[in-house]
């Protein structure tokens, strides 16, 4: 990460100080995920991208799920975003879950899905 942040800026950023950064922002990135949602988004978008991650020194295969919705205002909101080793259908079901959870009607999405 401080490569990149040398090759895009030009300045030095010590591994300490992205890891401070990240620390302070680990729990708001929690609460936005966990925030109440509004109960009917007439458009959902769901997608998985799969991403190359260096960890422990190797490259390993990431799932970053993305959950898109258009509120009934029109605009596009995230509703979501999620990293898991793999895409798979019990993950996405878990995802479906959670939106229900944070009070999304699912029985509408998955009318508007199909």
């Amino acid at each position: 990460m401080k490569y990149h942040i040398h090759d895009l800026y030009g300045i030095e950023v010590s591994t300490g100080a992205i890891t401070a950064i990240t620390d302070q922002l680990l729990p708001e990135l929690k609460e936005w995920q966990h925030r109440p949602l509004e109960s009917h988004y007439p458009i959902v978008w769901m997608d998985a991208i799969h991403y190359k991650i260096k960890e422990d020194g190797r490259y390993i295969s990431k799932a970053i799920y993305t959950l898109l919705g258009l509120n009934v205002e029109g605009q596009k909101e995230i509703l979501s975003i999620y990293l898991s080793d793999n895409e798979s259908a019990s993950y996405w079901l878990s995802l479906l879950t959670e939106l229900q959870n944070r009070g999304v009607e699912i029985y509408s999405l998955l009318v508007s899905m199909g």
